[in-house]
């Protein structure tokens, strides 16, 4: 083939190559997202979330997401906040973009969406009210401090329970996470909720909202200073390239 006809076709060539990009085409289509356009649901939870949740929002070192009573107790706007900002007196980083993370807006809604399809279970309480869910006032130590004794001590003085009075995994727990796990419970790791002691809507055993808060109030107070300065700091989600 003569030079000349050489220089001719390489053009062609190279533009019979670059065909398979265009819009529309196969090969676009079998091409990689891009990370801010990833909006399954699975995806996105296994990505940014499995990790401290747990496969299946069970059995992780943070809060047990897949527990349908923790899909009743708190709604979407406050799961919003907490994904997107972080949860403060926790190891919860924030997650959006806007607060320095890398996740959209649509991503989140993506996983609040699909928490509440996989995990919400209709009339999880049975008809009873849980506590609010909102640790928004102090309660008294003193009473708190004799709840716990007669109510949760047995089970967390047992070595191989939570020692929840421990000022190291105090610093580690925030107010809201310890009122959010009382009432809730864990049931991954056979921690009960708000209502163990009796059925859910019958009167008497169950712990009430004052109880909670003063519980939570308790432990709060147990918190050491120099344990809370030495705690590792939230690492946050590193952005993707």
């Amino acid at each position: 083939m003569r030079a000349g006809a050489i220089a001719l076709a390489l053009p062609l060539v190279f533009a019979l190559a670059g065909c398979g990009r265009l819009p529309g085409s196969k090969a676009e289509a079998d091409s990689p997202a891009r990370p801010e356009d990833v909006l399954d649901f699975h995806t996105l939870y296994n990505t940014n979330c499995q990790a401290c949740h747990g496969a299946d929002g069970h059995n992780g070192p943070a809060m047990e997401l897949g527990n349908p009573e923790y899909q009743a107790l708190v709604d979407d706007a406050t799961l919003r906040k907490w994904i997107s900002g972080g949860m403060p007196g926790t190891e919860m980083p924030a997650f959006a973009q806007s607060a320095g993370g890398m996740l959209t807006d649509a991503q989140i809604t993506a996983i609040i969406a699909g928490m509440r399809k996989e995990w919400s279970k209709p009339n999880v309480f049975a008809g009873a009210a849980p506590p609010p869910y909102a640790q928004d006032q102090t309660g008294d130590v003193q009473r708190g401090q004799q709840t716990y004794q007669a109510r949760c001590a047995s089970c967390h003085e047992k070595p191989s329970r939570q020692q929840v009075t421990s000022p190291a995994y105090l610093t580690l727990v925030g107010d809201q996470a310890l009122r959010t796990i009382i009432i809730a419970g864990r049931s991954d790791i056979g921690q009960p909720d708000w209502a163990h002691d009796n059925p859910k809507g019958a009167p008497g055993a169950s712990l009430s909202a004052q109880d909670v808060t003063d519980i939570v109030t308790y432990l709060g107070s147990l918190r050491s200073p120099a344990a809370v300065s030495a705690a590792p700091l939230p690492i946050s989600p590193r952005r993707r390239p």
